[in-house]
């Protein structure tokens, strides 16, 4: 196929027509399609299912300390928890906190330390400087940028390239500016661009030359264990032996959870930290909670037991998964292959595959697609602010649908990508 930009105007006029024939069509059949955001399909949480089974009235709820779970007590969770959660953050149990049911909150509650007190190394409350700078690779995660919108700091783009975020841009931005307190990092199968962070790229944050005394790398590993490919996976390089080499081991706090492993809502969530980080966040997390959920702490063990049963588990997600991803990139194909309107990626783990369509295009093509009935994400919600300046990136959650519905949901989308392309074109 010759790639639009190559075709004459007055045939890209004809070519346009026939697609918006083939839009009011579907706009004629009222579809309800959602590609919003990545939950897991109901598939999926039918995996846990036998999770439920593990308590009764007549279970034991006793920790390996000999701790009732049914109590209140033990704020930084059960010691087989932490365990648990070590392994899958790559850290020492002594290096971890089990919190909630999400990570989120875990992130929201260390900005509001951050805020209000500072952090370990902090020479004021962050809350009380004239201004504080937070790097954002972009595209990212839309809820790191509202977690640090919703505290006033200002928002840094930082290009990912395919190795982690732009380190040359991030190094010297760290370096001359003490208001650069921290970054935000989703270090493997990034969201939406499914990047892992190269050896390198962990190495170099590590040994970061930092204005700010406490400047902090906030490390979401939403997808650690996050898979479509279990017999060759993504390997990250821990990152708190590198800011240990470093001499830098409060430079990082990094969350987790298994709430995409089970049920999102009703997982358990862990934070970790190094140095004196650890036991400085610990004492400010027991002055808002005397322990977080105790007993859904011991039934995430008894289910996983250790990092082997996770990676058991999440190949069965996997094996759920991979068929969605593979058939977005063939709807994507079949529609956008060839016309030069779009490049897309092709991860090997985490939630979503990330479109970027011919700059200027993304918004027209998403109010296409809500004319069709295909909810997507609002065009910029991987940038701060909701600001992609390119107009270009869209992203795609394959998890929930079904196969059927995720192929003509991608469908229409491709379609819609086109006709903003083409009405562009011939301007």
């Amino acid at each position: 196929m010759t790639p639009y930009t190559q075709i004459p105007k007055q045939e890209l006029s004809v070519v346009l027509d026939e697609l918006r024939e083939r839009f009011k069509e579907l706009v004629a059949k009222e579809l309800k399609l959602d590609l919003t955001r990545g939950r897991p399909s109901s598939a999926q949480l039918d995996l846990s299912l036998p999770s439920l089974e593990l308590f009764n009235a007549s279970s034991s709820f006793i920790a390996e300390n000999g701790f009732d779970c049914r109590n209140y007590g033990v704020m930084d969770g059960i010691p087989e928890a932490k365990r648990l959660m070590a392994e899958l953050m790559d850290v020492a149990p002594e290096n971890v906190m089990v919190g909630g049911n999400a990570s989120l909150n875990l992130m929201h509650d260390c900005m509001t330390i951050a805020y209000i007190h500072g952090l370990v190394d902090s020479e004021s409350p962050w809350g009380k400087l004239d201004e504080v700078k937070m790097l954002c690779p972009v595209p990212g995660y839309d809820r790191h940028w509202g977690i640090i919108e919703h505290f006033g700091f200002t928002m840094v783009n930082i290009p990912m390239t395919s190795e982690g975020p732009d380190m040359d841009l991030v190094e010297k931005l760290v370096a001359e500016d003490k208001s650069v307190k921290g970054i935000w990092i989703v270090p493997k199968y990034s969201n939406p661009q499914g990047i892992t962070c190269s050896d390198e790229t962990v190495r170099r944050l590590a040994n970061l030359n930092t204005a700010a005394k406490d400047f902090c790398i906030f490390y979401d590993n939403a997808y650690a264990v996050h898979e479509l490919y279990p017999d060759d996976p993504d390997v990250l390089l821990p990152l708190l032996p590198e800011l240990i080499k470093a001499g830098q081991p409060n430079m990082a706090i990094q969350f987790a959870s298994t709430s995409k492993l089970t049920f999102p809502g009703a997982g358990i969530s862990a934070l970790a930290a190094g140095g004196t980080q650890i036991e400085y966040l610990k004492r400010h997390f027991n002055i808002q909670t005397l322990g977080y959920d105790k007993m859904n702490q011991l039934r995430n063990v008894r289910f996983f037991k250790d990092l082997d049963g996770i990676k058991k588990h999440m190949r069965k997600h996997a094996n759920l998964l991979l068929p969605r991803f593979e058939a977005v990139y063939g709807a994507l194909e079949a529609e956008l292959g060839g016309t030069g309107t779009a490049v897309w990626t092709k991860p090997r783990g985490g939630y979503f595959v990330s479109l970027d369509v011919m700059e200027g295009c993304a918004s027209r093509t998403l109010e296409l697609c809500k004319e069709i009935g295909v909810a997507m994400n609002p065009a910029g919600n991987t940038f701060p602010y909701s600001k992609d300046q390119a107009d270009s990136n869209i992203r795609i959650a394959p998890s929930s649908p079904d196969i059927e519905q995720l192929k003509q949901a991608v469908t229409c989308l491709g379609l819609c990508a086109k006709i903003a392309v083409l009405e562009k074109l011939t301007r």
